[in-house]
């Protein structure tokens, strides 16, 4: 390889793989070789603001959702960044075919699905996650740094840690976009009732994007948002409508 880049990714995850109640799970990480230019963007915004609050997609209300649209806008805006992720229905034939039934084994695998997508031949891979609570069994770390590396037969990722996403903007930010890709899909189906603030900053996103909706996923220049095939039939849509990417 003449070239290689270094690039850090910054991965969280919403729902819970255990959580019956929870249909579907979505992971997806942002990608970016300098975070300094979009961490710096987000402390200036910060502080203009007086914003000191974490930003979560679920603790969207009217207080916060201004400044929520300068981080999207920020995001756009930044070069040189990209956004995997993917979504899942948890009753799937697909997911109970392909994945493990011991939800720490099936997180560690679409994590590796995920890195698939997102790796290039010139790449190597710096993993920020957030910090979630496990077994002790369980070496998350160690685990998807040796399974995938192995997979490529190189080395394509450097290393894997884990922080609370309280102390990391880039990890909230994460939160943010998947939040808002899983909320898109769920409202879909009638499964949540639809928080005013929380549908605005959807359509915001959607707006920026240039699409009506990300319940069959998006492919483009930054964002490439998987939603697994067939799913879409398996919770019936409250309306028929909507673009396929």
């Amino acid at each position: 390889m003449d070239k290689l880049w270094s690039k850090f990714s910054f991965l969280d995850e919403s729902g819970s793989l255990n959580n019956k109640n929870e249909a579907y799970f979505t992971m997806g990480m942002l990608k970016m070789s300098q975070p300094y230019y979009l961490q710096s963007r987000i402390l200036y915004q910060r502080s203009l603001n007086n914003f000191h609050d974490e930003m979560k997609f679920n603790k969207l209300s009217s207080k916060n959702k201004k400044f929520i649209k300068i981080v999207i806008d920020a995001l756009f805006e930044t070069r040189s960044i990209d956004f995997y992720s993917y979504t899942t229905l948890k009753t799937s034939k697909y997911f109970i075919d392909n994945f493990s039934e011991n939800e720490w084994d099936a997180y560690e695998d679409i994590c590796l699905k995920l890195l698939g997508a997102a790796v290039s031949e010139q790449e190597l891979l710096i993993l920020i996650a957030d910090h979630i609570t496990t077994p002790k069994e369980v070496k998350f770390e160690v685990t998807v740094k040796n399974k995938f590396n192995k997979e490529k037969k190189r080395l394509a990722l450097v290393g894997v840690c884990r922080f609370d996403s309280k102390s990391n903007d880039l990890l909230q930010i994460a939160d943010l976009i998947i939040g808002i890709v899983s909320y898109d899909i769920k409202y879909s189906k009638g499964l949540v009732e639809g928080s005013k603030h929380k549908i605005e900053i959807v359509n915001y996103f959607k707006e920026k994007l240039g699409v009506e909706t990300l319940t069959r996923g998006y492919r483009g220049k930054k964002f490439n948002i998987f939603v697994e095939q067939g799913i879409t039939n398996e919770v019936r849509d409250k309306n028929e409508k909507g673009t396929s990417s």
